[in-house]
């Protein structure tokens, strides 16, 4: 098949992490008889420095009529602006809301071969195999702000019809998997909370009888994530717990090198608008240009952007294998391997591709 991509490097350690995905989907092509049509633009800090805002009208552009898009990372402390619309992380807002990406999934899956690098014990790790659905365009993140020198505000408001297709496209993922949903909110604090479990527990009884339903508060959520993580199968949350809640959970797999996500809409792959992937983690500017950042959450983010955007799902399964082939030989960038053996980004990268390729 043909298929046209859009990489959004950004900043920090975003350029590197996608050169990454660059390598490893050119590998997928010649695997399999693809033809990747590749195309870098703008966003962030990159862009404030080259066009003045975080989104230029051309990268949404194209964007908009790619077939998937890849996102390194956005922020730096030199672009810290009091106005946020100002700041890199605008840009990554903006396009989520202009193409409709409403739901974030973020796997969460532990193997053997990173055990100790996570700071929970073996025993909890077995068998960890999670979904966690965030809430993507709503709540606090969207809100109106307001900020002075002594007081200042964000709105946090959802509606029914928000929290219904977010719960819904969880329950679906349930059902594909083990048949569980855990709805985390704060019901007992905030009314946002209160609508968003009233919404779910209709949707769930009425709509999804066949699929368990699990409410947990926020602060129990975080807790469990850390003593029973193998008890969870699909979790939908709110906008900022699901950033909280999955940023938290990646030290259950060991790093936060290591998870991807998709950023998905209604009318994903069917119509052609785009999904947006990306690695959960940030720009980190303290390693960029180092060359030692863990590309395997881009390189996993790319593998999702194949199964949900461009039906590719035999592809998407032999780059997660690839992935999980190269941690078991025991190697990894300096989050995960021992001072003296670490291997650096692209490295790693090849450990990858030569798994994918039998190279």
């Amino acid at each position: 098949m043909a298929a046209r991509i859009v990489t959004l490097p950004g900043d920090g350690i975003g350029p590197e992490v996608c050169a990454a995905a660059h390598s490893v989907l050119t590998a997928v092509a010649e695997q399999f008889g693809h033809q990747f049509d590749i195309q870098e633009c703008l966003v962030g800090g990159a862009a404030i420095d080259a066009t003045g805002v975080p989104l230029p009208p051309d990268s949404l552009r194209q964007a908009q009529a790619a077939d998937g898009i890849l996102l390194g990372a956005v922020g730096g402390p030199q672009w810290a602006d009091p106005d946020i619309m100002k700041r890199p992380e605008a840009g990554l807002l903006q396009l989520r809301s202009a193409l409709g990406l409403y739901a974030n999934l973020r796997p969460v899956v532990t193997q053997p071969a990173t055990y100790d690098a996570s700071p929970i014990k073996a025993e909890r790790l077995a068998g960890v195999d999670i979904m966690v659905v965030r809430e993507l365009t709503g709540g606090i993140y969207f809100g109106d702000k307001q900020e002075g020198d002594t007081e200042a505000s964000d709105l946090c408001v959802y509606t029914r019809e928000e929290v219904t297709r977010v719960v819904r496209l969880a329950a679906q993922l349930a059902r594909e998997r083990r048949g569980k949903v855990t709805s985390v909110d704060k019901a007992n604090v905030l009314a946002t909370s209160r609508l968003w479990r009233s919404v779910t527990t209709d949707i769930m009884t009425n709509e999804f009888p066949d699929v368990a339903l699990e409410h947990l508060l926020v602060d129990a959520a975080a807790m469990h994530l850390l003593s029973r993580p193998a008890s969870f199968d699909v979790i939908v949350t709110e906008n900022m717990f699901g950033d909280i809640l999955t940023d938290e959970a990646s030290m259950i797999v060991g790093s936060m090198g290591l998870l991807p996500s998709a950023s998905l809409g209604d009318r994903q792959t069917e119509t052609g608008t785009p999904g947006l992937y990306e690695p959960i983690h940030g720009s980190a500017p303290d390693i960029a240009g180092k060359g030692i950042a863990n590309p395997c959450g881009m390189i996993a983010s790319s593998a999702m952007m194949l199964r949900h955007s461009l039906s590719l799902p035999r592809e998407a399964a032999a780059v997660e294998l690839a992935i999980k082939m190269a941690l078991s030989d025991g190697v990894g960038t300096p989050d995960l391997a021992p001072a003296d053996t670490p291997l650096n980004t692209r490295q790693m990268t090849q450990r990858v591709v030569d798994r994918l390729t039998g190279g």
